[in-house]
């Protein structure tokens, strides 16, 4: 066993990839390592990266060569590099003399190491049920990095769940690629599905927030909105990644099993969730978007009226149908309509967020001074900032103003 030895960790990407992280520093701690307080100084320095977009692996090859030139200095012993980057390019160590280990995303699932561990502070956790993908959007390089769709067994998922409740997490956020596809390849059980998981975690005592993340719009079923509106846990709040919302651009994305679940999801989801809050994602410059097809999106979206949303210009991956599409937009003209689209969002946003001063409302603190609502998830949408640091509980805040996409706020005794 390896004693007083310490671990630096660097996580980069998505919430799937911390979980990976998550799970690598659990097996390291059980074998004698602590984390560094230090995170330039460490025996062991691992960068989990990510690699999904040209930005992505920049930053990716950045941090390696940050980390490298700290081995240099003595900082560290050694520099391990794991996760999307070493999974797509597994002949570019040779970029990174120096690099001590070249470990690509896991191919197998495992439980975590040391039970209700989380990097993401005591009040909340990610929760990963599934990996891989089972679409063949046009644009995205994930399938090609994280394999063919494939849930995590049941009971494992649970046994996690309860862990993690039980050492004070107050919010499970679900994660997969597609979480909506739950249990349609594991065998040994009946008809399992996302919302026979979802039931099961509701049965864990405590309280606490369930929060689905990412839900693929032509997959939300009238079952799964039942158990928004229905389940003790759930956070009424839906994540519906549409990419586009003009036809034409969809088919091309390799969509159009989604186009009419597309155009009508943000309608279906508030008639049938009182309260709901919705959050999206939108790509702009992906071939075949013209200037009209591109108005015709600005103008779907302020009809969707999405209470969040983020916006990306498309960059073609080498390996996907995308990249060798004709009648892409230039790089230019594409972040000029991510531009457009984020400004008319940030208009939408000060006039929403405005009518909600003055309300009270539910809220998780998460750090000292920092809190999120039903409506926030972590990572992607503002906070609240509260005079409480009861870190892991639930309080009532008043919110009293808007800063940007943060509000400020008194908490209310009860």
């Amino acid at each position: 066993m390896q004693e007083n030895k310490t671990v630096a960790l660097v996580s980069l990407g998505c919430a799937k990839n911390a979980v990976d992280l998550q799970l690598r520093a659990g097996r390291m701690i059980k074998a004698g390592y602590s984390l560094s307080p230090d995170p330039d100084r460490a025996d062991v320095c691992v960068v989990n990266t990510c690699a999904f977009i040209e930005s992505a692996r920049e930053e990716a090859e950045a941090e390696i060569t940050r980390a490298l030139a700290l081995k240099e200095r003595g900082n560290f012993s050694k520099v391990i590099v794991a996760g999307c980057y070493p999974k797509r390019y597994p002949k570019a160590k040779g970029k990174f003399p120096g690099v001590d280990g070249w470990e690509g995303v896991p191919d197998k699932w495992e439980d975590p190491a040391v039970p209700g561990l989380r990097l993401t502070g005591k009040a909340f956790a990610y929760l990963k049920i599934a990996e891989g993908c089972a679409h063949r959007c046009a644009y995205c390089a994930i399938p090609g990095i994280r394999g063919k769709f494939r849930s995590r067994p049941f009971d494992s998922i649970v046994a996690e769940a309860k862990s993690l409740v039980a050492t004070g997490c107050r919010e499970l956020d679900i994660i997969a690629q597609d979480p909506m596809l739950y249990g349609c390849d594991l065998k040994g059980r009946k008809r399992v599905r996302l919302t026979d998981l979802l039931r099961a975690l509701d049965e864990i005592e405590g309280d606490f927030w369930i929060r689905v993340l990412y839900s693929y719009p032509s997959e939300i079923t009238g079952e799964f909105i039942e158990w928004l509106v229905n389940s003790p846990h759930a956070a009424r709040y839906v994540d519906v990644p549409l990419q586009h919302t003009v036809p034409e651009v969809l088919e091309k994305m390799g969509r159009k099993s989604a186009i009419a679940a597309t155009r009508m999801a943000a309608d279906v989801l508030r008639d049938c969730v009182p309260g709901v809050t919705l959050r999206t994602t939108i790509m702009t410059g992906f071939p075949g978007e013209t200037e009209a097809r591109f108005n015709m999106l600005l103008s779907d979206l302020r009809r969707m009226q999405f209470d969040h949303l983020g916006c990306f210009a498309y960059s073609p991956e080498t390996g996907t149908r995308g990249a060798k599409m004709r009648g892409r937009p230039s790089r230019k003209v594409a972040e000029e309509r991510e531009r457009a689209v984020m400004g008319q969002a940030q208009a939408l946003w000060s006039v929403k967020s405005k009518r909600m001063l003055g309300g009270e409302y539910r809220a998780l603190v998460v750090a000292p001074g920092v809190a999120r609502m039903e409506s926030q998830a972590p990572d992607v949408d503002g906070v609240v900032y509260v005079d409480s640091d009861s870190v892991g509980e639930f309080v009532t805040v008043r919110l009293k103003k808007v800063r940007g996409f943060d509000f400020e706020a008194d908490t209310v005794c009860e």
